[in-house]
């Protein structure tokens, strides 16, 4: 029997792409606070100590304020974990300004 493909992907919810990033390793919960990334041991990043390895988007059905972006983080020491932001006018600015500074960001 032959499968039709197309080029549409099932899209992941937010908590099914956070499972799968915390299958791949990423296991640290960053915070954005005072300008820097902080984890819960309190080590603190700035931009140039991160990497972002992928980020994902999320559009909620009918409410604008269910827009998420996850991000896929890697510090210079290791480290690899998870970021959550709002996505759109619910972002946190200083969070966005902070994510335009990081030079090494992909999309997978």
């Amino acid at each position: 029997m032959e499968t039709k493909r197309d080029s549409t992907q099932k899209m992941l919810t937010l908590s099914e792409a956070l499972n799968t990033a915390v299958k791949q390793g990423y296991t640290v919960d960053f915070k954005f606070t005072s300008g820097s990334l902080t984890t819960p041991e309190r080590h603190h990043y700035k931009a140039t100590d991160i990497s972002i390895s992928n980020f994902f988007r999320f559009e909620g059905y009918s409410d604008p304020q269910d827009n998420a972006i996850l991000y896929l983080i890697e510090t210079s020491d290791g480290k690899k974990g998870t970021l959550i932001d709002a996505y759109g006018a619910y972002s946190d600015a200083t969070l966005a300004t902070f994510i335009k500074t990081v030079e090494d960001i992909h999309k997978k």
